[in-house]
């Protein structure tokens, strides 16, 4: 296998550089293929050219009217072109040969070959169009007439079939292998010959810009280069100008067909090594299973050893190393059933102690699977003894369970202790809390697990949530007290000084409480209380937080409100509370509120100044003769609103 190996990454190289060799050799073959094609096509455009000079020359002194003769007399020219046309200085075709109805009289001065020729007396070469009679692909090459001043007197032309001339006829018997080809198409990128064995473009004569060399022919660039055609397919392509034509010349063929003899040879090279490797495979193998005859024998005892249908090793072998090899198994053996004998010992002794110990205990390994809960920690959790290891995690409360997964596998990356208070759904229905610690157990400077311990403190989480509700809760209403009111203005302040975040104050008493208490008692005042506790409440948003701060005296923290909102609010409270009534031997009480409004500023660095804004605003309130609502909203504490 070495050997098919060692093979194959040779092969593979001599694959990877004979690629670049086998291009580098054909580039230079396209190189003189390209030369040769651009000559011969250079040296047959200049030949007519030379032709439809020697033409206009010979037309300088004849009259008009003779034109037609001379050109019928120049037939001997029809063997390279298609027709014969000459044409004015207005641009006007006074001639044809052979004679196309409708072509004598034509008006080209519009054509873009005639308005190259009025201005330049170089002889130039049209841009492909379809002729009216054959409906073939034709181009003109023209030459300027002059006359005997040396003045521009119209043109000379002649038509070149490109369909079935004969200016490409060599290039289609061309052979570049089976897929490679010899293209020709003008400066502007129309195709001019494309071989009919191979695809066309799409369009037939605009030729796609299937390389990034292409653009640059079109520039004047010209060379060799390696890249793809239009259907993505890798080519080596060569570029060549025609400059008396102003055209291009590509020769193209795939780079597959240019590598496939090298791959066919490095196919029976692989081969024949294969072979040789599979004779050396069969003659290593026969000497291989002769060597290691007496090894076998060792493989088997050693399985009958982990079995259990032996005891030791018994290896008759003149091999002095297989001896030793069994005698050092004898000895590991024999060592390893004495720690297997103490290891079931203490097991049982640590299965006897965390089965006896009330103290829910787990353990886990470095992977964090639970391997082992104790009796305790089961009938805690309500979990069988069968339970699957995931079930611990999905009775845990949902909205306990990331933080502590996430908490879990940050114990086991880092080995620091995990201790968590969490929530846990007893199938009873009831829901638990209980307290995990669990630390990472060492042996010989190695992790070798996680050990735990879990502990219900349901009645400690309730008896502490009922301290801290009743410390912070008003127990004639239900309402916050002012300790809790004053924790949540601060967390307002502290939020509006971070974000910005609007909040607004409302402090306020009730008028005429007093008659209620001094003529009903502090039972029916109680009765006032907890009645406008209740409306209170009821018109505030859930967000608001309500306080009865003493007495008659109430709060409303109106979080992320304006003081336009608040304003509102506090109408809808002043309203809703003239209505509470409570009676008391047939007479009925009522009551109304003095509202001070203010929302929290720049610049308030505490709490007792807001406070003492909205008291100012309620004593205000109080003066206007009560049963109104007071808006302080400048931050010179000045009253503002009024309702």
């Amino acid at each position: 296998m070495t050997w098919l190996v060692i093979v194959g990454l040779v092969l593979l190289l001599a694959w990877q550089f004979g690629k670049g060799l086998v291009d580098d050799a054909n580039l230079a073959h396209l190189r003189y293929e390209s030369q040769l094609i651009a000559n011969d096509l250079s040296e047959e455009v200049e030949r007519r050219l030379r032709a439809l000079e020697r033409l206009e020359q010979g037309l300088r002194n004849v009259a008009a009217n003779e034109v037609p003769a001379r050109l019928e007399n120049a037939q001997v020219l029809l063997e390279w072109f298609e027709g014969l046309m000459v044409a004015d200085a207005d641009g006007r075709v006074v001639a044809d040969w052979p004679i196309v109805p409708g072509r004598s009289g034509l008006e080209t001065a519009t054509t873009e070959y005639f308005r190259m020729l009025r201005h330049s007396p170089w002889p130039y070469v049209s841009q492909p169009f379809t002729g009216r009679a054959s409906g073939d692909s034709l181009v003109l090459m023209l030459v300027p007439r002059f006359d005997e001043q040396g003045a521009f007197n119209g043109v000379v032309g002649g038509m070149i079939n490109l369909t079935h001339g004969g200016l490409f006829r060599r290039l289609e018997e061309i052979r570049l292998g089976d897929a490679g080809y010899v293209s020709v198409f003008t400066a502007a990128g129309e195709a001019l010959f494309h071989p009919r064995r191979v695809r066309a473009s799409a369009s037939g004569r605009s030729l796609a810009s299937d390389t990034d060399t292409l653009q640059k022919a079109l520039d004047g660039w010209q060379g060799e280069a390696i890249g793809s055609s239009g259907e993505g397919i890798a080519m080596l392509m060569a570029y060549r100008q025609i400059w008396p034509a102003n055209w291009i010349v590509k020769v193209a063929i795939p780079q597959a067909q240019v590598q496939e003899p090298l791959g066919d040879f490095l196919a029976r090279l692989w081969w024949a090594w294969l072979v040789l490797a599979i004779l050396m495979l069969i003659t290593m193998r026969w000497l291989v299973r002769r060597l290691l005859r007496p090894l076998h024998r060792l493989e088997r005892q050693i399985a009958q050893v982990g079995a259990g249908e032996r005891r030791y090793l018994e290896l008759s072998t003149s091999m002095h190393e297989l001896r030793q090899v069994a005698g050092s198994f004898n000895r590991l053996e024999h060592e390893r059933l004495a720690a297997l004998e103490h290891l079931r010992d203490r097991q049982a002794f640590l299965d006897a102690v965390l089965g006896s110990t009330p103290i829910g205990m787990f353990v886990a390994d470095l992977e964090g699977r639970l391997n082992y809960l104790n009796p305790a920690l089961l009938e805690l959790l309500g979990l069988e003894e069968t339970h699957e290891a995931r079930d611990w995690w999905e009775r845990i409360h949902p909205d306990d369970r990331r933080g502590t997964e996430d908490m879990w596998r940050y114990t086991l990356t880092t080995g620091s202790d995990f201790v968590r208070q969490l929530r846990f759904l007893h199938p009873d229905g009831v829901t638990l809390w209980v307290e995990v610690h669990a630390s990472q157990v060492l042996g010989n400077d190695q992790p070798l697990g996680f050990v735990g311990m879990a502990k219900d403190i349901t009645e400690r989480r309730q008896q502490e949530a009922l301290q801290r509700w009743e410390a912070e809760h008003d127990p004639l209403t239900g309402l916050l007290n002012r300790r809790g009111f004053e924790r949540r203005l601060e967390e307002a302040l502290a939020e509006y000084s971070k974000t910005g975040t609007p909040s607004v104050l409302i402090l306020f008493d009730l008028d005429h409480f007093k008659p209620i208490n001094d003529e009903g008692g502090h039972a029916l005042g109680d009765e006032m209380l907890r009645r406008v506790a209740q409306v209170v409440a009821w018109e505030v948003r859930r967000s608001d937080h309500v306080a009865r701060q003493g007495g008659d005296e109430f709060a409303v923290l109106l979080p992320s409100c304006t003081l336009k909102q608040a304003g509102e609010i506090a109408e809808s409270l002043r309203r809703a509370v003239s209505e509470v009534t409570v009676s008391n031997a047939g007479k009925t009480y009522s009551i109304t509120l003095s509202m001070g409004v203010t929302s929290l500023r720049e610049g308030d660095d505490s709490i007792e100044s807001v406070f003492a804004r909205a008291d100012q605003a309620s004593y205000q309130a109080k003066a206007d003769g009560r049963n109104s609502v007071v808006v302080t909203a400048s931050d010179d504490d000045l009253i503002d609103s009024l309702w």
